[in-house]
């Protein structure tokens, strides 16, 4: 929705409002705003311009904001909103732009309002779930850790901290970015993140028996806690806790793609073969710059119902995912018929396994092994024998080069 209006000179020093009407279905508002102003001369030397403010009420005449005239673009929605605005759910109605004419030159000025809706239903979101702030080991505090995800054109985040959730008891704001409230427990005998909750431990992260660890999980997940084994075959800190069933889902990708990510591909793989059924993320691991770990490769794609923190940990939990090398690699779609990935289908003859991938080869990985394919226009259908599972791996590069830089979850079938 684009709005044209010109604020006349008789309005400067005056504030008044433009009203817009608001769909049904709505779940963020943006709102981008532009009006000539002439540029200062050399030495900064002040002449007649001007300055046009802007801030924002609902359909109720609620006030939920003021920015001035320092951001051009500003949004409100349920889950996340602009510095300075009010998060809440977007009701269908006529909302007021408010005006602030601040300076007016004698020919008044023509403001353009850009108004764009996003609705409620899926929305692919990119993410990064495994870093580390000054509460740990990293470089970074958690602000910055969200603005330089921002410049990484990430969704949401998870800093998972070493045995310590503090700066989960008070996570700041960057605009359009969800923090994901996760803690990693770093034991002797490998590390899981606990997504979700933002103190999982019900006194200390410290567990010297088997039957300690699993009351640690136990107390987590009762908060409802997701828990994660990270990089389970790293050689530094492999997972050795002999359970292979406390873990929700598993982080098969750590930092670049090297033979430990294999090797924990290949675990998963076997895994699913004796039919356990566990969604995988990906994280970066990022402590400090000038590391082989880069914030934002790689990330969890995410096919979430909002931007919740509690709708992108669901649809991750559910296994409606896909991990690949950043926001710019291979965009994943996996379906059999109206079941999606992390879902388990009734196996039929009528229906067909599609792929949607901008990529233009795949192998398929089932449980009777793997099978390299070509796509067409970023699409391809295969007609499936009875297995148990089946999900996608993606290479780029050849001979020595060659590397996995995408997998999907899998779908399930019954």
């Amino acid at each position: 929705m684009k709005l044209v209006h010109k604020v006349t000179k008789d309005k400067e020093k005056q504030y008044y409002t433009l009203p817009f009407d608001v769909p049904e279905g709505v779940v963020k508002i943006t709102v981008t705003y532009d009006y000539y102003k002439p540029t200062k001369g050399m030495l900064g030397d002040l002449k007649p311009s001007n300055t046009i403010d802007i801030g924002l009420t609902d359909e109720k005449g609620n006030f939920l904001g003021w920015s001035g005239s320092s951001h051009k673009t500003i949004y409100v929605g349920q889950y996340d909103s602009s510095a300075g605005y009010l998060c809440q759910k977007i009701n269908s109605g006529k909302w007021q732009i408010i005006i602030g004419a601040y300076h007016v030159m004698d020919d008044g000025v023509e403001v353009t309002y850009d108004i764009d809706f996003e609705y409620e239903g899926e929305v692919l979101l990119y993410g990064d779930l495994h870093m580390h702030s000054t509460a740990s080991d990293g470089v970074f505090s958690a602000y910055e850790l969200g603005k330089l995800a921002k410049k990484k054109e990430l969704d949401f985040i998870g800093i998972a901290n070493h045995n310590n959730f503090s700066e989960n008891l008070a996570l700041p704001h960057v605009d359009g970015l969800t923090f994901i409230p996760a803690v990693e427990w770093t034991h002797y005998k490998g590390h899981m993140n606990f997504f979700g909750v933002p103190a999982p431990f019900e006194n200390s992260f410290i567990a010297n028996t088997r039957e300690e660890m699993q009351n640690i999980i136990s107390h987590a997940k009762s908060l409802g806690a997701v828990v994660s084994v990270n990089h389970p075959k790293c050689p530094v800190c492999p997972y050795k806790w002999e359970d292979e069933d406390t873990f929700d889902m598993m982080e098969i990708w750590n930092g670049p793609m090297r033979p430990s990510n294999v090797k924990a591909l290949d675990w998963w793989t076997e895994l699913l073969k004796k039919g356990r059924q566990i969604p995988i993320v990906g994280g970066s691991d990022f402590h400090k710059p000038k590391q082989l770990a880069k914030l934002g490769s790689p990330v969890t794609a995410v096919y979430s119902r909002s931007r919740s923190a509690e709708d992108i940990l669901d649809a991750i939990r559910k296994g409606n995912c896909y991990v690949t090398e950043s926001t710019d690699g291979v965009k994943i779609k996996l379906t059999y018929g109206d079941t999606v990935m992390g879902q388990t289908a009734e196996f039929s003859e009528n229906n067909w396994l599609e792929i949607y991938a901008d990529a233009k080869k795949v192998t398929l990985v089932t449980d009777k092994g793997e099978k390299d394919l070509a796509l067409k226009d970023g699409h391809l259908k295969v007609r499936l024998r009875k297995v148990k599972f089946a999900y996608l791996k993606f290479y780029k590069g050849i001979g020595k080069l060659k590397r996995v830089c995408a997998i999907s979850n899998p779908i399930y079938f019954k």
